[in-house]
């Protein structure tokens, strides 16, 4: 990936455009990352975000719903949107000779129309997926031990939101939300694979460099301290435990991280890890897990298992044993190279494609604001130590091991 070539830009209000150059890349991905998501909304309007991230296909003064379904495909886009905690992402993948119609739409519906027709309408699509998401246990226990967990710090604040948020929000407060969210200085417009930087720019200083300037704060971002402890939801119609599990991480510009992310593989890897080989494979677990979520102001260790409910005790006494234990001594030479190798693996593979390129190049910005090539992000994995996993514990990772259970009783 030495071949790679980084260039950036920031028009005159604020919009950020970066791109990284693939000399060797068939296709190219574009998309827009929206620097606004769960942990940016007030309780009164928990889920705005997301129902926005559906209302920007509804159409704009340019093209209707119809017009943006029609022209993706015409383009042969692969094409989606998702909304997570920090972030509302819009992107399409396309061949090289597409990537300038594919970037028109893309910025056209970073103006949405947000008519109020199209809100009712979609309201119900909101509130259907709502409904669908709670029958999904290991959904509806994270979203559940967030609330708890979190304690209602932003962190913990529901993605979807709830039927009483979605069904009390208004066209004109998706509208002021918009507008303080979907500011040009809030939007990060970033491209991998093969295309013509020049050209990207003067295209979109023409499409996006008349959109208003809007005076803002900076985000907010609340200290949060951990704490240990538990709780449960029962739920008779289920016939399995699920148990989210939350412990002190760090945060996103931590340099730390890469070490906690291996740290949390040599734990709870789906496959080869401490949990699998005590919980998965033994047969007592369906499944056990622990990964490292790294967030601006905060991060955090993400556990989750599940199993049959006259197993509850034995597996989440296990689990605790191996977590405690790894907390405790850190981890072993051989186990960490392993997980090591498996997450630069993992890395790599992602990177090799313009798609999964943009989705790691795109967030990283917007975290560090600076640019680490794929090459330099490897570099820091593959040199994170066992000794600085054990500082990381010394300091309180993995610490307050805080669970929520949702099962038949």
């Amino acid at each position: 990936m030495n071949d790679a070539t980084f260039h950036s830009a920031t028009l005159e209000n604020g919009l950020t455009l970066i791109g990284e150059h693939l000399p060797g890349a068939r296709s190219v991905a574009v998309g827009y990352f929206v620097g606004t998501g769960a942990r940016d909304e007030a309780a009164e309007v928990s889920g705005v975000s997301h129902f926005l991230e559906h209302m920007l296909f509804k159409g704009t003064d340019r093209r209707s719903v119809d017009d943006i379904n029609r022209e993706f495909d015409e383009l042969g886009a692969r094409y989606n949107a998702y909304t997570g905690e920090e972030r509302t992402v819009y992107y399409a993948v396309v061949l090289p000779e597409r990537l300038a119609q594919a970037t028109d739409l893309l910025s056209d519906m970073m103006r949405p129309a947000l008519r109020d027709a199209d809100f009712a309408v979609e309201r119900q699509v909101i509130l259907e997926e709502i409904a669908m998401y709670l029958d999904r246990p290991h959904f509806r226990v994270f979203d559940e031990g967030n609330s708890h967990y979190f304690g209602g710090h932003p962190f913990g604040n529901s993605v979807l939101g709830s039927p009483e948020t979605i069904g009390a929000l208004s066209p004109e407060g998706m509208r002021s939300y918009f507008e303080e969210g979907y500011r040009p200085d809030n939007l990060l417009l970033a491209l991998v694979g093969a295309f013509d930087w020049d050209a990207v720019v003067a295209q979109v200083a023409q499409l996006a460099g008349s959109w208003p300037s809007v005076a803002s704060g900076p985000r907010s971002l609340p200290p949060f301290v951990a704490k240990g402890g538990g709780g449960r939801l029962v739920d008779s119609g289920l016939n399995r435990v699920h148990v989210a599990a939350y412990a002190p991480g760090v945060s996103a510009t931590d340099p730390g991280r890469y070490a906690a992310a291996v740290l949390a593989g040599v734990i709870g890897d789906s496959v080869g890890s401490r949990l699998y080989w005590a919980l998965v494979d033994k047969g007592l677990a369906d499944s056990a897990s622990l990964a490292h979520s790294a967030a601006l102001g905060y991060g955090a260790f993400l556990g989750y298992l599940s199993c049959e409910p006259e197993r509850e005790e034995e597996v989440m006494g296990l689990f605790r044993s191996v977590v405690g234990e790894v907390a405790e001594q850190g981890p072993l030479a051989g186990e960490w190279e392993r997980a090591q190798r498996k997450l630069a693996t993992g890395l790599m593979l992602a990177g090799e494609t313009p798609y999964g390129r943009l989705m790691s190049l795109g967030v990283s910005y917007q975290q560090l604001e600076l640019y680490r090539s794929l090459d330099e992000v490897l570099a820091s994995v593959q040199s994170a130590t066992p000794a600085a996993a054990r500082s990381l514990l010394e300091g309180g990772a993995l610490g307050d091991l805080f669970t929520f259970t949702l099962g038949p009783r």
